[in-house]
């Protein structure tokens, strides 16, 4: 008789050491959302290991341009005008081509476009806090925005969160979305952060800060901050979404 048993997932093992603690009382969401009980892996659905192939002709002109794809004509988006770029590798190096990331932000003064956040900094009306683009043959991606700014966040009496840039990651199927932050370099606030601190490793927090790039930067124009993504292996980018050894 067949054995209709559903057969374990094939994660790749997940290094604790090098992982956030799922629970960290000092970061206070962690305490609730950490689970409780010994994780388990179940074998993936048709609908997790299908889904739509992205391809470059989906993306607009300005997608990958966040200073001016919310912009009225004419003007721009306020801040110090940065390009982030990078390449999606594997586990072995290797490029990962036409993978879809999406990106959204704070604008230059710490404030999302979100109707819940009440930071007293000033929304700027041109700029919209999103984006996405895809990765070429070789892996390569790249966007332009401005440097986000700092914010306050109801974690402790004065936690503030580093500058940085949300960046969602999908894969070939609906399952496959994986998200990460990126942090500045020289940031002062980032090993102050709370969140960052559920990270042991340094080594694991560095993977997760940008490096300036003055030799691909513009004249008069704008800086490059340097960011690869890897998406596994015993060094892999670290994800917030990230399932046991996904």
């Amino acid at each position: 008789m067949r054995n209709s048993r559903p057969q374990a997932a094939n994660y790749f093992p997940r290094d604790r050491a090098w992982h956030p603690q799922p629970y960290a009382p000092g970061y206070k969401s962690s305490v609730l959302r950490a689970p409780q009980r010994p994780l388990i892996a179940f074998a993936n659905t048709l609908s997790e290991t299908t889904g739509p192939v992205f391809g470059h002709d989906m993306i607009g002109p300005l997608d990958n341009d966040l200073t001016l794809n919310f912009a009225q004509p004419g003007m721009s988006a306020i801040g110090e005008r940065i390009v982030v770029q990078g390449r999606v590798l594997d586990e072995r190096g290797q490029p990962v081509p036409n993978v879809l990331l999406e990106f959204w932000q704070a604008n230059a003064g710490g404030r999302y476009r979100h109707k819940k956040d009440s930071y007293l900094a000033p929304l700027d009306p041109n700029f919209g806090g999103c984006g996405r683009t895809v990765s070429g043959d070789d892996g390569t991606y790249a966007f332009r925005t401005v440097r986000p700014g700092p914010y306050p966040w109801p974690n402790g009496p004065n936690d503030w969160r580093p500058a940085h840039i949300h960046i969602s990651v999908f894969g070939q199927a609906f399952a496959q979305r994986l998200i990460t932050q990126m942090y500045f370099e020289g940031d002062p606030l980032i090993p102050r952060c709370p969140i960052v601190r559920t990270i042991n490793d340094p080594a694991a927090i560095d993977m997760l800060v940008a490096r300036l790039d003055m030799d691909a930067s513009a004249p008069m124009d704008s800086l490059t901050y340097r960011f690869d993504i890897i998406l596994r292996g015993c060094r892999s980018t670290l994800f917030e979404n990230r399932l046991e050894g996904n």
